[in-house]
């Protein structure tokens, strides 16, 4: 199944995508006990598939990531966290910081995994089990702030609002039953910028998991974003940096099109 969530007059809700581009409305909760019915509906603002509840992200996750960053391929998973207001829908723009001004601000094309089922000390071999789907996700990252300005920790340059664009849809995990078999693409203005396969990743989606559950809980609505390609901006000759004009896509095989136009933030 294909979920979207979209604004309608009541309120954001949930609907199943159908081949002809139609919708039908999903009753019940995606992070529970749900079901498409055969109401048809008509779309409106299409909006971030959910709301997380933890957004938990992934470092160097590919070799070739991980070399044009200047870093040995890790031993164990990287982790960090973004803000919930960092979340950003579909169509939405992306804002360079001005207040806490950045020049430096990159893009992440990222496979993000949808947990919904709550989870402790998952085994490898079950941790798919817990996985509701699957959607794209942009990573966006002030450099400046990641590398200089905030103390050495990602946190700060990579939780700025807008900086966790999120969509279109959430593929359900029956249509992707191998993650680890999907292009994974970053367009700047139409230009290919990444292009890999997330049979690269050095952690599984499996085994991050395993590792991220381990003596922690896993609640359902967390996201996982699975780390980026090589490619990115900074890692360029000249560095490519998002600017106020620019339109950046992250295609995701077998999930879709995410696409946010960028500005400068509004002070």
């Amino acid at each position: 199944m294909k979920i979207i969530r979209h604004l309608t007059p009541a309120g954001p809700a949930h609907a199943a995508l159908q081949p002809d581009g139609s919708a039908r409305a999903i009753e019940g909760d995606i992070l529970g006990d749900f079901r498409a019915t055969d109401r048809v509906v008509q779309l409106g603002k299409l909006l971030a598939p959910l709301e997380p509840t933890n957004i938990i992200c992934i470092g160097l996750n590919y070799k070739l990531h991980a070399a044009e960053s200047g870093k040995d391929a890790p031993q164990w998973p990287v982790v960090f966290m973004k803000n919930s207001s960092a979340l950003l829908s579909p169509g939405d723009a992306i804002e360079i910081p001005v207040k806490n001004a950045s020049t430096m601000v990159d893009f992440e094309a990222e496979l993000v995994v949808v947990i919904g089922k709550r989870g402790k000390n998952i085994a490898k071999a079950d941790a798919l089990n817990y996985v509701l789907g699957y959607t794209c996700g942009n990573d966006v990252s002030a450099r400046d702030w990641q590398r200089t300005f905030g103390g050495g920790q990602w946190c700060q340059g990579k939780g700025f609002d807008t900086f966790c664009p999120l969509g279109p849809v959430l593929v359900t995990r029956d249509e992707i039953p191998d993650p680890q078999n999907l292009r994974v693409r970053s367009l700047l203005n139409g230009e290919t910028m990444q292009d890999q396969n997330t049979k690269e990743m050095i952690f599984s989606v499996a085994t991050l998991i395993e590792f991220l559950s381990a003596s922690k809980t896993l609640v359902p609505g967390t996201i996982i974003m699975t780390g980026t390609p090589h490619g990115v901006g900074f890692a360029r000759t000249p560095p490519v940096y998002l600017k106020a004009g620019d339109t950046i896509t992250v295609d995701i095989e077998k999930i879709g099109v995410l696409t946010n136009p960028v500005i400068n933030e509004p002070v």
